[in-house]
């Protein structure tokens, strides 16, 4: 029977690496192995150097391998036909367009990535590819833990609609019946242990220890055991001569007890090495490094080229400012890219810098895995409150779960005061008791913030990019689905001219460069700056323009003092040239510290080195 291994942790821990690691040494070793990813930004491509796409793909130069590349569009438009083909033999014409209009919302897609995901946990057709070995590299654990509680809630959305109206927001529950099934199997197989495997990977590092406690919790909720984790970027010792990575090196010590302590599972320990893992040669390299026991691999001291290469690019602090601070209208400052990238960081002390410019300004993620609190070092719940020690800051995160209950509150209350009838309330309830309903209701959250006029600057901190792209695109969805219900329907209101004008501002305020600016933040390696990249040029299709870039954890040239950190900054030298010739606006450079960047002591000194300080802002202060 096939053999199922799941990556999950954090973003940013090197999932992906020891993801396709793991694969070549099962292929190498003679399994025939799939690796698959669920991850909306995929890297696979990026880390096996080849096209890879939509569709299972041999990986050239390890006989034995195979990848594919979920890719969300084409998964939906499967999905639909799929699920629209017995309703077109069977119905009118107009009936089937109603369906099919009720289809195209947002949260069609997100069932849709699954069920193509949960294809590979059946047994294999007659005819289809049999493995030996399914490999899942996952999103981050956030929205991994929304994909894998889907089969237990669309099947009781499925079992609800078929007790009523027998229509759900992905299709008619008579259509999907057999998806019912196949989820029911899926749930079972990631329960059963004799053939499934959990691998969390992580940092040595507080919040994705915090993150990874938390995901195997939830996991456990589900039924889910983990099994293994891989303990990733361990600084290597000899780099204790260096003055940057010392004080490092004694902070990883002890995070690394605290995992033992607190995470007793088995583990694997993988260091940071002096250069990316991308092709097959640096993976069975790796692999060395992760289940051979060899504890480094050679370093080559490129001095000459470190010294050859430093690069300097000049950024105009007034560039910068203008893109930050309020003009006439208030400001919306999106930070997104890749997980762990430190937009949360980026976001925090950009949002510390502006209150103590004076403005007033609230700072809000809708990640799952929210970490502002961690960062800021002062709690962040459901409510906007003040932010202790700095005035004109406040903060809030935005919990899909709550959200959505609210949001269902309003929109059936609003309907019985409509004098909709009671037929009518239950089956809009039962559309909204769908898990999708969270997503639109986190961003419906959002719009409430960005409507106040409370505020004359929000800073967003968003979820990875792929996600971010999802929850950017359904105001759009929602204008869309508001005319077409119009349209269709006699039942037409004032209540959705409305909402179409709500969603219309905001995105007119996204487009408006003047009203807002989205900051993509990455560190100078190749898959974060291709996933920013990439997700910019989609954003351009909405009609929305990337305004700053930031480049994280560069490492100060006259801290490289040793072959390891010379060749690390050598790399980065490669990758500042490439940021810079890929995004034509400002670019910030924020170091790498000899610490970690939480709390307000931290955050202060940090954006007044970032963004330096208004004189204005000065006086205030001092007369305080």
């Amino acid at each position: 029977m096939t053999e199922f291994v799941f990556f999950s942790g954090k973003g940013g821990v090197g999932k992906t690496s020891m993801a396709c690691t793991t694969a070549v040494r099962y292929a190498d070793e003679g399994k025939r192995t799939l690796i698959v990813t669920t991850d909306p930004a995929s890297n696979l491509s990026d880390v096996f150097e080849q096209v890879i796409g939509h569709q299972i793909t041999a990986i050239e130069g390890v006989p034995g391998l195979w990848a594919m590349e979920i890719d969300p569009d084409r998964a939906t438009e499967e999905y639909k036909d799929r699920a629209l083909a017995p309703i077109r033999a069977a119905f009118p014409l107009q009936m089937v367009q109603v369906i099919e209009e009720q289809m195209s919302g947002p949260c069609t897609a997100e069932v849709a990535a699954f069920d193509r995901f949960t294809n590979f946990l059946d047994a294999p057709a007659e005819g289809e590819e049999h493995f030996d070995v399914v490999i899942f590299d996952t999103a981050p654990t956030g929205h991994t833990l929304r994909l894998i509680e889907l089969p237990v809630e669309w099947s009781r959305s499925i079992k609800e609609a078929e007790q009523g109206s027998g229509q759900t927001c992905i299709g008619p529950a008579a259509a999907i019946q057999d998806a019912k099934l196949k989820y029911e199997r899926a749930v079972a197989v990631m329960r059963d242990t004799t053939h499934t495997r959990f691998i969390f990977v992580l940092q040595p590092e507080a919040t994705s220890i915090k993150e990874t406690q938390r995901s195997i919790h939830e996991l456990q909720k589900l039924g889910i055991q983990t099994h293994e984790l891989i303990v990733n970027g361990i600084l290597p010792a000899s780099e204790a001569a260096n003055a940057l990575y010392a004080p490092r090196i004694e902070m990883q010590s002890r995070y690394l007890a605290q995992i033992e302590h607190d995470l007793p599972l088995p583990t694997r320990f993988m260091p940071l090495l002096d250069g990316e893992i991308k092709g097959n040669d640096r993976l069975r390299a790796v692999g060395a490094l992760l289940f051979d026991g060899q504890t480094v691999l050679p370093q080559r001291d490129n001095s000459a080229e470190f010294l050859a290469t430093v690069y300097r690019r000049v950024t105009d602090p007034s560039d910068v400012l203008a893109r930050l601070l309020p003009e006439d209208h208030r400001r919306t400052v999106f930070f997104a890219g890749k997980g762990g990238v430190g937009k949360t960081i980026a976001s925090c002390f950009t949002a510390v810098w502006l209150a103590k410019q004076g403005y007033k300004t609230l700072l809000l993620t809708t990640d799952p895995a929210a970490h502002l609190g961690d960062v800021l070092g002062v709690p962040v719940g459901d409510t906007v409150t003040p932010v202790k020690g700095v005035a004109n800051l406040w903060a809030t995160k935005i919990d899909p779960k709550a959200a959505a209950d609210v949001y269902k509150t309003r929109i059936l209350d609003d309907a019985r005061l409509r004098g909709r009838t009671p037929e009518s309330v239950k089956v809009m309830e039962e559309e909204l008791n769908s898990p999708c309903t969270e997503e639109m209701a986190a961003f419906d959250r959002f719009i409430d913030y960005a409507s106040q006029d409370d505020w004359q600057v929000i800073v967003f901190d968003t979820a990875p990019t792929g996600h971010t792209l999802r929850l950017l695109e359904l105001p759009m969805d929602w204008s869309t689905q508001i005319d077409v219900k119009v349209f269709a329907s006699v039942d037409s209101t004032a209540a959705d001219d409305v909402a179409k004008e709500r969603f219309g501002d905001v995105i007119a305020m996204m487009r408006d460069p003047k009203r807002s600016t989205f900051a993509f933040v990455m560190y100078p390696e190749a898959t974060p700056i291709i996933e920013a990249y990439r997700a910019s040029e989609e954003l351009k299709t909405l009609d929305i323009l990337t305004g700053l870039v930031f480049a994280n954890y560069v490492l100060p040239p006259e801290q490289c003092t040793t072959p390891f950190s010379r060749v690390r900054r050598a790399m980065q030298e490669k990758y500042l040239h490439e940021i810079s010739e890929r995004f034509a606006v400002p670019m910030i450079e924020i170091p790498l510290l000899p610490y970690e960047v939480k709390g307000l002591d931290v955050l202060t000194p940090l954006g007044r080195q970032i963004y330096g300080e208004q004189p204005e802002a000065i006086e205030k202060e001092m007369a305080q």
